[in-house]
This record gives structure tokens, C-alpha cells and sequence, in this order.
């Protein structure tokens, strides 16, 4: 298995240009409240207390952060802090806005990808889940790092 520090380097090389870093630094975390929200919705095969309490976002994350915490027990808490914020957000947005959350994350999923297409387009590269779907995971948590190196916090 890779280090942190593989995935980040390797993912590094395609994400050299400042404009298509400032357009990641954006889009990636709002990819991914978009994947929770796209989610938040479709409903749990069981009825009661546990189904208004668990959804699908919920039980998929669990083994997305298993994969973080593998790789880096500091970016595996970081991703969880950012997981139950977007979790926080997506119940709020649920109860104070009249547009549905999976149409309002539709919208944004859309909106985000085609801007990181541009940044690619810009980098002239690649985006690097082509080479390996891994990297979808590897985004957020390159963003992490980023954001953690800043306060000296070491992954």
C-alpha cells in the first residue's frame, strides 16, 4: 500500500498550476458534501428511529474514512471533523431551504466537475482518478494536508 505522502506527491503532478489549485481547493471539498447530499435522501430499507438517524451517506463514509485513517491517523481525524460538518450542513439545509438536497447537490456535483475539468484543461493534464479511482479519494485528503502543513500540524 502507498504512504500518504506517495498519494500526495503523485497526485501533486498534475495539480501544479495556481489557477487549477485555487479551482481544487474549491471544488473538491464541495464534490464531496455533493456525494453526501446526492445520497442523503434515497431511503434506509428499515422504518423507526435508526432510519431517521442513519442514511446512506452515513454507512458509505465508514469505509471511507477506515481508508483515511489507514493511511494517516491525523488526516483520518481531519476527514471526520470535515464528514460531520457536511453532516451538520445537510440537516440544516434540509430544514431551512425549500429546494430539495439531492437536486441542490445535483446542481453543484455538475457545477464543480466542469470547473475541475477547466483547471485540468489550464494544468494541461489529466486529472489523476483517470489513472487510478483512488485519487477521488486522495483529493480531499491532499487538501487536508495542504491546510494542516499551513499550521504545522505533521500527517
Amino acid at each position: 500500500m502507498k504512504t500518504i505522502e506517495q498519494w500526495f506527491a503523485e497526485y501533486a503532478v498534475s495539480h501544479q498550476n495556481p489557477t487549477n489549485k485555487k479551482i481544487h481547493f474549491l471544488a473538491v471539498p464541495l464534490i464531496y458534501l455533493t456525494v453526501f447530499g446526492l445520497l442523503w435522501q434515497i431511503p434506509m430499507p428499515f422504518s423507526g428511529f435508526a432510519a431517521q438517524q442513519i442514511n446512506w451517506p452515513l454507512l458509505l463514509c465508514l469505509p471511507v474514512l477506515g481508508f483515511y485513517f489507514s493511511l494517516s491517523f491525523v488526516i483520518g481525524i481531519g476527514m471526520t471533523i470535515y464528514s460531520a460538518f457536511v453532516v451538520l450542513f445537510l440537516r440544516w439545509f434540509e430544514s431551512a431551504v425549500s429546494m430539495d438536497v439531492w437536486l441542490a447537490s445535483l446542481l453543484l456535483f455538475i457545477l464543480m466537475w466542469v470547473l475541475q475539468f477547466v483547471g485540468h484543461h489550464i494544468e494541461g493534464k489529466k486529472p489523476s482518478f483517470f489513472k487510478d479511482l483512488q485519487f477521488l479519494l486522495i483529493g480531499p485528503a491532499w487538501i487536508l494536508g495542504f491546510i494542516l502543513r499551513r499550521f504545522g500540524i505533521r500527517y
